[in-house]
């Protein structure tokens, strides 16, 4: 099992974000990008299992879905190298991924001619996004559980 023990690194407050092997991309990055939209499908399938109570086999085919994604996620998250309460939980995360595509498109925008922002806009973004992943792993941890990533499991 994977355990996320620290949340609030502060790191992305400049608008970088870090890859499961230790390098700093732009949150607009195109592998920031895909790997952010491949846990946004994650957290709609969430959403649909919310909904498949009683069709075990159907259920059973969207929790290892969301687990590849899992994995697929931290694909995307590790560059190769020559030499990463139910309803409730669901929506926040859903809420947070959408708050990761805004931060995204924030630094974007922040880095084209011509445009300002107070840093404060960006900064924001990237807490609310951390305390929505806080509040949806909470969510879950009272509703029973949350869907854990188990690391190469369908490999």
């Amino acid at each position: 099992m994977v355990k996320l023990n620290r949340i609030y690194t502060r790191t992305g407050d400049g608008g970088t974000t870090g890859l499961a092997n230790g390098p700093r991309r732009p949150k607009f990055d195109l592998r920031v990008a895909a790997y952010g939209t491949v846990d946004e499908t994650n957290a709609a399938i969430g959403l649909a299992r919310l909904h498949t109570s009683d069709d075990a086999a159907l259920d059973a085919i969207l929790a290892r879905i969301q687990n590849d994604l899992f994995d697929l996620g931290a694909d995307l998250c590790t560059p190769e190298v020559d030499d990463n309460a139910e309803a409730q939980a669901a929506y926040l995360h859903l809420a947070r991924t959408i708050c990761r595509r805004a931060e995204r498109l924030i630094v974007e925008l922040a880095g084209c001619p011509g445009e300002t922002l107070s840093p404060i806009v960006l900064q924001y973004v990237n807490r609310l996004s951390d305390l929505l992943f806080v509040a949806a792993r909470h969510a879950n941890a009272q509703a029973g559980g949350d869907v854990l990533w188990k690391p190469g499991q369908n490999r």
